[in-house]
């Protein structure tokens, strides 16, 4: 009972009280500890205390010491960063995963929440870009609408040694967008052929824009609605810029990590990798399967 109390965030009046904000959640966790209490032939109450002035029991709740712990545990990621990227990146998603955490009971969320999350978005992008140099900046404005037949037979490029959401886009335009799509490779973002449409890169036809990233916005220029390509997008977007970790996330990591450092030719990494996609679209589309 502790436990489960303790990791919903429970603050304790005094011994065997314990408060939570009026949520529908927590009502439902107090009501089926009660029940299992009464079971065992004990006694539990579930009271509710209504009162305008939140702010005598906020302070309860304040979780500023988790989140300054956090921020000492970047440093030594940062250098360790230096030597070992791919475990710097898991200590990283370790991290997030924690900050995660801590955010779901933080019911009076301030600036230390704020600070926090600041820190390691920064350090995500930071970490992204020595993974894939040239990575695109963020840029503002609408994102058109397409007609998809007149992308058929096209040549696409992007950058070299691709990652996360290059592969990911690579293979929803080709099981998607353009099935005979060809591929080039670019040095640089400044070799991209006239004739071709570029992505993931600044001043590409598709890169990232208002907050979202390549792979999410080819889902919104072509009007791509699917609850599985959704959840990829999801993927996709955590392991490209950080945000809300899916639990699926480090598994995809891992098995594009082993793909992307044992297969030099970058179109056959795109042609492995789409096995990957291949099979979490389908397991995402058959678990949206009534």
């Amino acid at each position: 009972m502790w436990r489960t109390l303790k990791s919903a965030g429970a603050a304790v009046l005094r011994d065997g009280v314990y408060l939570l904000p009026q949520r529908q959640k927590h009502q439902q966790l107090f009501d089926g500890l009660a029940q299992e209490i009464e079971i065992s032939k004990g006694s539990a109450y579930v009271l509710l205390f209504d009162t305008e002035d939140a702010g005598q029991f906020s302070g309860m709740f304040n979780r500023s010491e988790a989140y300054a712990l956090l921020l000492l545990e970047l440093q030594p990621i940062k250098e360790l960063s230096v030597s070992s990227l791919q475990e710097a990146t898991r200590q990283l998603r370790k991290l997030r995963k924690n900050f995660t955490a801590i955010a779901a009971i933080d019911f009076f969320p301030g600036e230390a929440q704020a600070q926090a999350q600041q820190a390691i978005q920064d350090l995500e992008l930071q970490l992204n870009r020595q993974l894939s140099p040239n990575e695109p900046h963020e840029r503002t404005g609408q994102i058109t609408q397409l007609e998809i037949n007149l992308y058929r037979s096209r040549l696409w490029a992007t950058r070299q040694r691709p990652w996360v959401d290059r592969l990911a886009s690579a293979w929803l335009i080709q099981r998607f967008i353009d099935s005979d799509a060809r591929f080039i490779w670019l040095v640089a973002p400044e070799d991209c052929p006239a004739d071709a449409l570029g992505f993931d890169f600044d001043g590409a036809s598709f890169t990232h824009i208002n907050g979202k990233v390549t792979f999410e916005v080819l889902l919104e220029s072509f009007g791509l609605n699917n609850p599985g390509l959704d959840r990829l997008g999801a993927l996709v977007h955590f392991l490209d810029v950080g945000g809300a970790q899916p639990s699926e996330a480090s598994g995809l990591e891992q098995i594009l990590w082993g793909l992307r450092n044992s297969i030099s030719d970058d179109d056959q990494l795109i042609s492995s990798a789409n096995s990957v996609f291949d099979a979490l679209f389908a397991a995402f589309s058959e678990k949206e399967t009534p």
